[in-house]
């Protein structure tokens, strides 16, 4: 069983690893600043659910009353990321269109 556990576990955090590459990548190769938010809102919430999805998992080798507990903390912490995180993004972006920044257009080549 603790096998199955650590595959599991193992799987989650490598998915969250991907999901916050993912994230860093999409922010260093979007061409604006509105369209930078998609994938710092997006995988950054992804990834942090399933690498303390992953922790959770890892968490349950020795189930006690204890381990129930801290495992309930950690998805409050993911309950409150993800009520945060679309709260901040809205936020910053209606902050930068009342700065008055104009989100990107694709300029067309003069023939």
């Amino acid at each position: 069983m603790h096998i199955i556990i650590n595959i599991l576990s193992v799987f989650c955090l490598l998915t969250g690893l991907i999901f916050f590459i993912g994230g860093a990548v999409g922010i260093m190769r979007m061409p604006d600043f509105y369209s930078r938010l998609h994938p710092a809102g997006k995988l950054d919430t992804l990834g942090i659910f399933t690498m303390v999805a992953g922790l959770v998992i890892y968490n349950f080798h020795h189930l006690s009353l204890g381990v129930v507990l801290l495992s309930i903390k950690m998805f409050l912490i993911v309950f409150f990321v993800f009520l945060a995180s679309p709260t901040a993004t809205h936020s910053i972006v209606d902050a930068g269109m009342r700065a008055g920044l104009r989100p990107w257009t694709k300029k067309k080549e003069k023939e």
